[in-house]
């Protein structure tokens, strides 16, 4: 990894210069943090499992003809993926009150939401991420009307397949964040894509007949149990293969180069 260039370190991944022009290696660290990372430590694992997770996700997604920025996985720890300009906003979307909105809007956790909610976040660390309306958006240039209402119709459609992909191995998807790029293809199309990763460290799941939580608040909270958890959800999922009486593994395709 030492050889390679490194064009930008955030605080779950890094991304190197990729093979070939327009690509780039995004590598998945151990490191976790909350509390826009005032809250620090290193999870054994936790890096290799939010790859196959978010390689899963992806597919999936790209499955229903969602535009994504993965291409492949290279090993247990780095994906391929196109290289875009990032949107500079988050998308929350919101389907059961939990996290900040319980604070900013007095509500109780697990309550339900009079409908499922998009929320946009102006991407800056230091500023710890704030909320932003439309108005701010196109004020300042971040994303013209016509990309923002792109990305909430993106948004609602990957919601409506995560709820039911989740559902159907007992966990309920109460929220996540997006974030998308700009990316011109070989035909010089201006197209928007699906960035960044998909994973327990970006959503927040709980099991269905429990609401036992089998996310990064096991961090934030001190909970216990972070690898484990999300080790649980890959196992749910079918990433990670168990059989009776044996130690559960992460399934390796067969041409993965380590």
């Amino acid at each position: 990894m030492s050889r390679r260039k490194k064009i930008y370190e955030g605080k779950a991944k890094i991304l190197y210069k990729g093979p070939r022009p327009g690509t780039l290696v995004q590598y998945f660290k151990d490191d976790a943090t909350a509390f826009n990372a005032q809250k620090k430590a290193v999870l054994n694992g936790k890096g290799v499992l939010n790859n196959r997770i978010s390689e899963f996700i992806m597919l999936k997604l790209a499955g229903i003809g969602i535009p994504t920025h993965f291409i492949k996985r290279l090993n247990m720890r780095e994906q391929l993926i196109k290289e875009v300009e990032i949107i500079p906003l988050e998308v929350i979307c919101r389907n059961v009150a939990a996290g900040s909105i319980c604070k900013m809007l007095g509500l109780e956790e697990g309550s339900a939401l009079p409908r499922t909610l998009i929320e946009f976040c102006y991407k800056k660390d230091e500023l710890g991420d704030p909320v932003v309306s439309e108005e701010h958006i196109f004020a300042f240039g971040w994303a013209t009307p016509a990309e923002v209402s792109e990305l909430v119709a993106l948004s609602l459609r990957i919601n409506d397949y995560l709820c039911g992909l989740f559902a159907g191995v007992g966990i309920r998807l109460i929220d996540f964040k997006l974030e998308f790029g700009r990316f011109v293809d070989e035909n010089g199309n201006h197209i928007i894509l699906l960035a960044d990763e998909i994973s327990p460290d970006s959503c927040r799941l709980w099991d269905i007949e429990t609401g036992r939580k089998l996310d990064k608040d096991r961090f934030r909270r001190d909970l216990g149990d972070v690898t484990a958890a999300y080790s649980e959800v890959a196992t749910r999922l079918g990433i990670i293969k168990t059989n009776p009486g044996s130690t559960p593994t992460l399934s390796i395709v067969p041409n993965e180069t380590q």
